[in-house]
């Protein structure tokens, strides 16, 4: 996504003016207050430098975070990429885990299992961690799609 928002103005350490590099369409976002530590480490585009500019990694959980999630564009909301696609028995979706480890979901059961299972898994290694989430899910009654 880095290809397609750039920032085109700072409006305050939190709040800036983004471009969709495509539609020319202008985003006000501001950066989550929890997610503002994050926001300041910029060590992921060492590895990923056409990132979005407001992607975070935490290596304290090991996840990948949205900065300004609460008011990303509109396009993001919209944007269907995934590691792994979680859906309901009758086939609508219910969440997403997406770069690494970090899931979002509207889901309330979803999100209490990611909560109360998922989130507890200490697996270093992303194969079994998919495998065991994937085993957890569908004993859940969720399907998953890669």
């Amino acid at each position: 996504m880095g290809q397609v928002h750039t920032i085109k103005e700072t409006r305050s350490g939190s709040e800036f003016l983004v471009n969709n590099q495509y539609t020319g369409e202008k985003t006000v976002v501001m950066v989550n207050p929890e997610r503002y530590h994050l926001f300041l480490d910029k060590s992921i585009f060492v590895d990923l430098p056409e990132a979005c500019p407001f992607l975070r990694y935490d290596p304290a959980d090991r996840k990948a975070y949205c900065t300004v999630h609460l008011t990303r564009p509109e396009i993001c909301m919209d944007f269907g990429c995934w590691r792994l696609l979680i859906l309901t028995y009758q086939g609508t979706r219910a969440g997403r885990i997406m770069y690494q480890r970090a899931f979002f979901s509207d889901d309330v059961d979803l999100t209490l299992l990611w909560n109360t299972r998922i989130d507890l898994l200490d697996e270093p290694d992303d194969e079994l961690w998919e495998e065991k989430i994937t085993a957890i899910l569908v004993k859940a009654g969720y399907t998953v799609r890669k």
